[in-house]
């Protein structure tokens, strides 16, 4: 066998293949052209290696961290490999199979559930899921835990890990500073830690020195996990933490970081807080005055409830607005944007941000007692009416006050996009002028049945949202559904599969609820599977529907029903057997 031909040459011949281009190589008797490439290409890598200068060795990277997580069940690993690998059966032209990408997300959650460890040869392989979609990440992270984080510093292609995993180094870092706490220290801390104040930066609360440095030294996304964490254990150590760099950090680094204190909120920030209503950066100020406005007890909250009381009142049964003049220093300090958006009035634009920002509980007292519901139900003059409404919706939101958010959605029977009507035309005070509410032309959206579904029990969410379907159909239900918890709870899976039936004996095509059909493939109950399948058989077709939609419509519930029933295969999988055995029965 001749082997002269340079690298090049074999290097092409394999990349075209022995039949389309022949091999600059001689074989031997009886060997074929693919065979005696093969050979010539490891003598000439061979002989390229010897020809190589020996390099410096280089150290060995540390050991990988121990996870003393139980390791997934060997159904289960096998399971991830598959997910991970991105397999899934063909539909025929139509895709009928389960959507395997889709399914990551969930097995990766319920892994993460039972606590765990990813298996050290998937590894790589979750590192670059992780790193082609984003919405995987913390879920990815979390599974692949310490080691997914050691093997991210060996390869530039996982750098996102060490920006977005900082979650876990965080709880650790936390641990060893509880473990390493001499007896009877607050909090659990060392006793020589360094202290900050919130306020004023005098010694008042410990900080643990390993989480101090962490936060020094650490990547801004490592820094926002670590606040959470912090302030997750301890809000007052977190809020120090904070403090003890507040007045060097970027500007858009102090919104991130304030952004962060809204799931931990408590009355101990005020005082933080309104310090920052005095930041440099508006967007800072704005979340900061967001922030002491969902505090009903907070000082700012009683300024705006006594510049909303200034605006409103109640006389006759009919509720009358005074819209602010102007927007003085005092209101623009605690939050209130001067300037309006396009198509918007200045008075109009300023009297919204004061009713949102003032307690629910507020207007009960100012109006007699009354109770949300009655509130609402109150005509307001001269074409306030949604300007009012939609103020109030959005400090619902923001309290997260359930009787107010009851008594604004209202009936799931009445029209979607409905807003009570204001039997007094608009004209009066409010007018047509730079004053006159935005909602006074044209039939406006002040409610927001989404976000304010969003602060009711999650029971109470599904029933709201089952009986709209039920009234109204699923055009107008997609944001709704995607409020609720997951699995949907019943009667609302029941409603969701009940308007899809109906839409195919209307004979419509599934492709128009794609969107349902998707959200139902992740959100029913996998126990419901058997009760679905009648709804796979081919239906007879109207007259008047469209032609061939009864296929359609089968191969996209045969879809449904198969994608439930390999989320119920991946639950079990996952499942500890005194879990399964636990969980009630499908309802029938």
């Amino acid at each position: 066998m001749s082997t002269t031909a340079s690298w090049d040459d074999l290097v092409a011949a394999a990349l075209l293949g022995t039949e389309r281009r022949t091999p600059p190589v001689t074989p031997r008797p009886g060997q074929d052209p693919p065979a005696a490439l093969l050979d010539a290409a490891a003598l000439s890598a061979l002989r390229r290696r010897a020809g190589l200068r020996p390099a410096a060795a280089r150290p060995a990277p540390s050991p990988a961290p121990e996870d003393p997580r139980p390791p997934l069940p060997p159904a289960a690993r096998s399971r991830l490999a598959m997910l991970l690998a991105g397999r899934s059966a063909s539909g025929g032209g139509r895709r009928s199979a389960p959507d395997l990408a889709e399914l990551l997300p969930q097995w990766l959650t319920m892994a993460n559930q039972y606590g765990y460890q990813a298996p050290a040869a998937l590894l790589p392989a979750l590192l670059d899921a992780a790193r082609a979609r984003t919405d995987l990440r913390p879920e990815a992270l979390a599974l692949g835990g310490p080691r997914a984080l050691w093997l991210a510093r060996l390869n530039p292609e996982w750098k996102f890990a060490l920006r977005t995993g900082g979650a876990g180094h965080a709880a650790e870092t936390l641990a060893d500073a509880e473990a390493e706490a001499p007896a009877g220290a607050a909090a659990g801390y060392p006793a020589d830690a360094e202290a900050r104040d919130p306020a004023d930066g005098e010694a008042a609360v410990a900080v643990p020195a390993g989480v101090r440095r962490q936060w020094e030294e650490g990547l801004f996304a490592e820094r926002v996990s670590l606040l959470a964490a912090v302030r997750h254990r301890d809000p007052e150590v977190g809020l120090a933490l904070l403090g003890s760099t507040w007045s060097t950090e970027r500007a858009e680094d102090r919104l991130m970081f304030l952004d962060s204190l809204r799931d931990e909120l408590s009355p101990s920030d005020e005082p933080f807080l309104e310090q920052a209503l005095a930041d440099r950066s508006r967007n800072v100020r704005a979340t900061a005055a967001e922030l002491l406005s969902a505090l009903p007890g907070s000082a700012l909250a009683s300024r705006m409830a006594e510049r909303s009381r200034a605006c409103v009142s109640l006389g006759s049964g009919t509720i009358t607005v005074e819209a602010p003049a102007e927007c003085d220093s005092g209101m623009q300090r605690d939050g209130v944007v001067a300037k309006p958006p396009s198509g918007r009035g200045e008075r109009a634009w300023w009297f919204g941000q004061l009713v949102e920002a003032t307690p629910l509980e507020c207007w009960s007292g100012w109006f007699g007692g009354r109770g949300a519901a009655e509130i609402v139900a109150l005509p307001v003059a001269d074409g306030w009416q949604a300007d009012l409404q939609a103020a109030w919706c959005r400090a619902a939101v923001r309290q997260r006050n359930v009787e107010w958010s009851r008594a604004l959605l209202g009936e799931p029977v009445a029209p979607p996009a409905a807003p009570p009507t204001d039997s007094t035309a608009p004209g009066g005070t409010g007018g047509a002028g730079a004053g006159a509410p935005a909602a006074a032309q044209a039939a406006p959206s002040w409610r927001d049945p989404a976000k304010l579904l969003s602060a009711l029990p999650p029971d109470e969410r599904a029933q709201w949202v089952a009986d709209f379907i039920a009234a109204h159909g699923l055009s107008d239900a997609f944001r709704l559904l995607g409020v609720c918890a997951v699995p949907w709870a019943e009667p609302l899976g029941r409603a969701v599969v009940d308007a899809l039936d109906i839409a195919r004996d209307a004979g419509s095509y599934p492709w128009s609820f794609s969107g349902v059909m998707g959200l139902a493939e992740r959100c029913l109950d996998p126990d419901q599977a058997d009760r679905l399948e009648v709804l796979t058989a081919i239906s007879d077709e109207p007259e008047d529907g469209s032609p061939g939609a009864g296929s359609y419509w089968s191969e996209a519930f045969q879809r449904l029903v198969g994608t439930l029933r390999l989320r119920a295969a991946m639950r079990r999988e996952l499942e500890p057997p005194d879990a399964a055995a636990a969980r009630p029965a499908p309802a029938p």
